[in-house]
C-alpha cells in the first residue's frame, strides 16, 4: 500500500496490491515496533519506504544523537519503487539496505527486532501461477498449510514472522478479513501460538478507500515466546485519532483458529449468546437444514424472463420454470407467496426461467438461435455445459436466505415453490423439521440473538453490506426447534402483526415484538441482557455503514 510513482498506474498498483499508507499509521506502527536505537527493522514489502522513513525517524530519535544514519532493510518487488525507496530512506538520514526482489524467494533469516510493513493485498482470483505457488511455499516453512483461497496478505504475514529473532516484534496493516474469513484460520492460529502479545487496532471509518477494503493493525510481540492467553482490542475512528488511542480491552478467542469477529462484542452479549446455545433455546441453522448456493445461469438476462417477455417470444409454459427473481430486496417478508409472485411478475420482474425440453417448441428454438447469434452461448458457465440453453438446476427450497443484506439476513418461506438464483441461498429443511420450520423459523429467526450472531458469522463487504455464505449460515445462531415448539402459539399469535412492521419496513419494531415472545417470556432473558444483545448488534451495523460512508 504505497504512494504514486512515475510509470505507474492505478491498474499497477491495484495489481500488485499497493496503496498508500497514511503518515500517522507508519509512525504509530514504528513507534510501537521500534524500542531501541540498536533495533533491526526490516521492511518486506517496502514500496516508496514510508515505513522505512518512519523506521529511520524513531531510531535516530532514539539514538539522541544527531548525526545518527541508522541502517534498514526492506525487500521490494517492483524495480522503480526499489530505487526510490533507497532514495526516500538515504533523505531521511538512514542507509538503506533495499533488495530487488519477489519476498517469498528471499530465504528466511531470524536475525530481525521487528518487522513492520502492509503486505500487499491481492485477491484470490487475481493470485495464481508462481506467484502463489511460491507465497504457499514460503507459509509451509512456518508451518501453516493456506488453501487455494487465500489472498496474498495471509502467506506474507506468516513469512515476515520468520525474519525474527525471538522476542521479535510484528506491526502490520493488514486486512479485516483477517477476523473474519475461512482461509485466515491457520493464521490466526500462527499469531496466537507464536506470539506471547497480540494486540489488534480496529478503525471505526475507513482508511484506505483506493482499496475498497476494511483494516486493522497488528502488533505482535514476543515471537517465539507463546502461546498468547489473550489479545487486546483497541479502537480508532480513523487514522488521524491513533494518537489517543487507549489500552483497549483483553479478549479470549474460544479456539484461536475461530472468527475473531467476537473481539468487536460486548462480552455480556457474547454470554448471553453462549448460555442460549448450552441451554438448547438456539442451535445452529444447520440443525435444521441444509444450506445451498442458487441456480448459476451464465446470463441471468437471457436466462430470466418477465411474463410479459414470455408472452412476447410465444413460449410454452413447460418450457419454464417459476423462479424467485434475481436480488433479494422482495425477500424482505416472512413469505414468497404465489400471489406475490404473480404481483412482482405483473410489475416487470422476472419471475420464469427459460428451461425448454430436449425438443424445443418453434418458438424456443427461435429464441436459442437469438442466444447464439448474439453469443449469449460463448460466455464460460454457458459453453461448458453440455446443453449450453440447458441451465442446471437445483430443486425447489423450503426457505429462501438473503445472503447480501444492508440491515440483516432474512428467511422467507418458499410458499410458492419457486426456484432460486445464487442471488439468495436455500435452506432445505430436515423432514422432522420441515412443517414447523416453514410455519416458523423466518418469524422466529427475527430476535436480536439471531440478530447479532449474523453480524459476527458474516462478512462486511463494500457499502456496508453484511454478507453470509452458506458455511456460516451453517453455524448461524437461529431458535431451537425445540424452544419453537414450545412458543409456537404464541409466535402464531403475532405473525400477522410482524408481517405487516416487516411490510412497513420497520425491521427493528418487527423484532422487538419477536423478542418479547422468543427471548422475554420462553428463553427468561433479563431485559438488561436484552438490551446488551441489541446494543451490540447495533454497533456492528453502525461499524458497517460507517465505515461504508467513509470510503466513498
Amino acid at each position: 500500500m504505497r504512494s504514486i510513482l512515475p510509470n505507474d498506474t492505478p491498474a499497477l498498483r491495484k495489481e500488485r496490491g499497493a496503496f498508500f499508507t497514511p503518515d500517522e499509521i507508519t509512525r504509530f506502527i514504528s513507534s510501537w515496533a521500534i524500542r531501541t536505537a540498536d533495533d533491526l527493522v526490516m521492511e518486506p514489502s517496502a514500496g516508496d519506504a514510508a515505513f522505512l522513513v518512519a523506521a529511520v525517524a524513531r531510531l535516530r530519535e532514539l539514538s539522541h544523537d544527531p548525526d545518527a544514519c541508522p541502517t534498514v532493510h526492506g525487500v521490494e518487488i517492483h524495480a522503480h519503487s526499489a530505487e526510490v525507496s533507497g532514495q526516500r530512506v538515504q533523505e531521511a538520514g538512514g542507509e538503506p539496505h533495499i533488495r530487488h526482489s519477489d519476498f517469498f524467494l528471499v530465504e528466511p533469516e531470524p536475525v530481525f527486532d521487528t518487522v513492520i510493513g502492509n503486505p500487499p493485498y491481492i485477491r484470490y482470483q487475481d493470485f495464481a501461477g508462481e506467484s502463489r505457488a511460491r507465497s504457499r511455499a514460503a507459509a509451509l516453512r512456518g508451518g501453516v498449510s493456506l488453501t487455494g483461497l487465500a489472498s496474498s496478505w495471509a502467506a506474507f504475514t506468516i513469512h515476515s514472522a520468520l525474519f525474527l529473532k525471538q522476542g521479535g516484534r510484528l506491526g502490520l496493516v493488514l486486512p479485516a478479513e483477517l477476523l473474519s474469513v475461512n482461509y485466515a484460520a491457520p493464521v490466526r492460529r500462527f499469531l496466537f501460538n507464536h506470539f506471547r502479545d497480540v494486540q489488534l487496532v480496529l478503525f471505526d471509518e475507513q482508511v484506505f478507500s483506493e482499496a475498497e477494503a476494511d483494516v486493522v493493525l497488528l502488533l505482535a510481540d514476543g515471537y517465539l515466546e507463546g502461546p498468547a492467553n489473550h489479545a487486546v482490542i483497541r479502537q480508532a475512528k480513523n487514522a488521524a485519532n491513533l494518537a489517543f488511542l487507549g489500552a483497549g480491552q483483553p479478549w479470549t478467542p474460544t479456539d484461536p483458529a475461530g472468527k475473531w469477529t467476537s473481539s468487536l462484542v460486548d462480552p455480556d452479549a457474547v454470554k448471553s449468546l453462549h448460555a442460549a446455545v448450552q441451554r438448547g433455546l438456539f442451535t445452529s441453522l444447520e440443525t435444521w437444514g441444509d444450506t445451498t448456493l442458487g441456480i448459476v445461469t451464465g446470463n441471468n438476462k437471457y436466462f430470466t424472463l418477465s411474463p410479459q417477455r414470455v408472452k412476447e417470444l410465444g413460449l410454452r409454459r413447460n418450457e419454464l420454470l417459476r423462479l424467485s427473481p434475481p436480488g433479494s430486496s422482495h425477500l424482505r417478508g416472512l413469505t414468497l407467496s404465489d400471489a406475490m409472485l404473480t404481483s412482482l411478475g405483473r410489475q416487470g420482474h422476472a419471475t420464469y426461467l427459460f428451461y425448454p425440453s430436449d425438443q424445443p417448441s418453434a418458438e424456443a428454438a427461435a429464441y436459442i438461435e437469438d442466444g447464439h447469434r448474439t453469443g449469449v452461448d460463448t460466455a464460460y458457465k454457458c459453453r461448458v455445459r453440455k446443453t449450453w440453453y440447458r441451465v442446471p438446476l437445483v430443486s425447489a427450497a423450503d426457505l429462501l436466505l438473503t445472503c447480501m443484506n444492508a440491515d440483516t439476513p432474512r428467511l422467507t418461506t418458499n410458499e410458492a415453490g419457486a426456484r432460486h438464483l445464487n442471488s439468495v441461498h436455500g435452506i432445505y429443511l430436515d423432514g422432522k423439521y420441515r412443517e414447523l420450520g416453514r410455519e416458523l423459523l423466518p418469524l422466529a429467526s427475527l430476535n436480536s440473538i439471531t440478530l447479532l450472531h449474523a453480524e459476527m458469522v458474516g462478512r462486511a463487504y463494500g457499502g456496508g453490506i453484511l454478507k453470509i455464505e452458506p458455511k456460516e449460515a451453517d453455524v448461524w445462531a437461529v431458535p431451537s426447534p425445540a424452544l419453537i415448539l414450545a412458543c409456537a402459539g404464541a409466535l402464531r399469535a403475532v405473525k400477522e402483526q410482524v408481517a405487516s412492521l416487516l411490510r412497513a419496513g420497520k425491521l427493528l419494531d418487527a423484532v422487538e415484538v419477536v423478542d418479547n415472545v422468543v427471548l422475554v417470556q420462553y428463553s427468561k432473558l433479563s431485559a438488561k441482557k436484552i438490551k446488551h444483545i441489541r446494543q451490540a448488534r447495533a454497533e456492528f451495523a453502525h461499524r458497517r455503514t460507517t465505515r461504508a460512508a467513509s470510503g466513498h
